[in-house]
């Protein structure tokens, strides 16, 4: 399955993918909406929310049945056969803009085409970097990209053309009030679609201009059965459980396809390791250099990141007197005995986010994977 969330790894076809299960009613309105009098659609809306809910995989969706030469026969989806179709196969839609340019879904054999023939040079330039590709500074979007839209937005007579704005709390602040102008002077068949995963962090005039999609509301129900249906009854060759799986929508905040990322991550199955890992260095059975080595074998340091985070997120509940989110390890157990300082907890907090800073800036993985074990022990 494509994670259709993360703008790194997905491709064209997510303009033609099924619709999820529990966008099929606001589907509907808006369709309807663009294909019976007065024909309007919002000048700008937002696609909000946490990861793992499906916006990118919606607006994406409708942006290939907005363009679709098809779309009034095809009410469920763009056509995937027409010329516009064709085009944002290729990556080449002249109706289409997007930034950053690092978030246009194209194929492996698309991006290669054009970077062979000189087309879009950034985009080229950016498929060479290594997966720190996806940081905030290779997304944030700057007040030269904004104002790089202007012609395309204000040519006139062209028919709908559509601009895509992806991390949009990622814009720098002469970006946003750049953006501004735009919002505030609507042109004729011109639509914007931002995307977010952070809103609070969206200036306040920026969204009081546009028109929030509802997205964010998911039954449980559909989540569950979606989550059942597309993991099977095994992950890395082990059983799930319907226990299981509700224990995945939990720690994902419902969020049906985080929750699918979250059972085939590599280290959500290390939990149960990690806690007797964290237990042996707290009594001085392992030594934090042998347990850095051993873990340097399991996972990469960012998937330890990840798995110390939701270890630590537990800590803090179980700590706080309430039930711990992970049914399948005896975390309260283990605390019960010798419960961590508030304060440790909070210091190793920062000390994760300072090791991620580092990682980006080309620190040895080893040296902060023995860094990050001293701090466990301390714990």
């Amino acid at each position: 399955m494509v994670d259709i969330e993360n703008t790194t790894d997905i491709t064209e076809s997510i303009y033609f993918a099924p619709l999820l299960p529990w966008q099929q009613t606001l589907w509907t309105q808006l369709t309807k909406r663009v294909s019976t009098p007065p024909h309007n659609l919002p000048h700008a809306l937002l696609a909000a929310g946490m990861q793992g809910m499906g916006k990118r995989a919606f607006v994406w969706r409708l942006v290939a049945w907005l363009l679709c030469r098809n779309r009034d026969q095809n009410p469920l989806g763009a056509c995937g056969s027409c010329e516009s179709c064709q085009w944002l196969k290729s990556g080449t839609h002249p109706s289409l803009q997007v930034l950053p340019i690092a978030s246009m879904p194209i194929s492996a054999e698309s991006r290669e085409n054009s970077a062979a023939s000189g087309h879009s040079g950034k985009k080229a330039k950016a498929d060479k970097k290594s997966s720190k590709a996806a940081s905030s500074a290779a997304l944030t979007i700057k007040v030269d990209d904004i104002r790089a839209l202007q012609p395309f937005i204000y040519q006139g007579g062209q028919g709908m053309r559509i601009c895509v704005l992806d991390h949009a709390e990622q814009m720098t602040i002469a970006a946003a009030n750049a953006l501004l102008k735009t919002l505030e002077e609507p042109q004729a068949q011109v639509h914007l679609f931002l995307i977010s995963d952070m809103p609070a962090k969206l200036l306040p005039t920026i969204k009081s201009r546009v028109q929030q999609l509802p997205l964010q509301t998911i039954v449980p129900s559909i989540a569950l059965d979606y989550v059942t249906h597309q993991l099977g009854s095994t992950v890395n060759r082990e059983a799930v459980s319907p226990t299981q799986i509700e224990q995945l929508l939990q720690l994902a905040n419902g969020a049906p396809l985080a929750a699918i990322d979250l059972a085939k991550a590599a280290w959500y199955s290390k939990r149960a390791l990690w806690l007797t890992t964290w237990q042996a260095l707290r009594s001085g059975k392992r030594s934090a250099v042998a347990a850095s080595d051993y873990w340097q074998t399991q996972l990469s340091l960012p998937d330890f990141i990840k798995l110390t985070e939701l270890m630590l997120l537990d800590i803090r509940r179980v700590c706080l007197g309430l039930v711990s989110s992970q049914n399948d390890i005896d975390l309260s157990a283990v605390l019960a005995s010798y419960p961590p300082a508030d304060s440790a907890l909070e210091a190793l907090t920062m000390d994760l986010q300072q090791i991620k800073t580092a990682l980006q800036q080309n620190v040895q993985e080893k040296f902060a994977y023995d860094n990050l074990m001293q701090q466990l022990a301390r714990l």
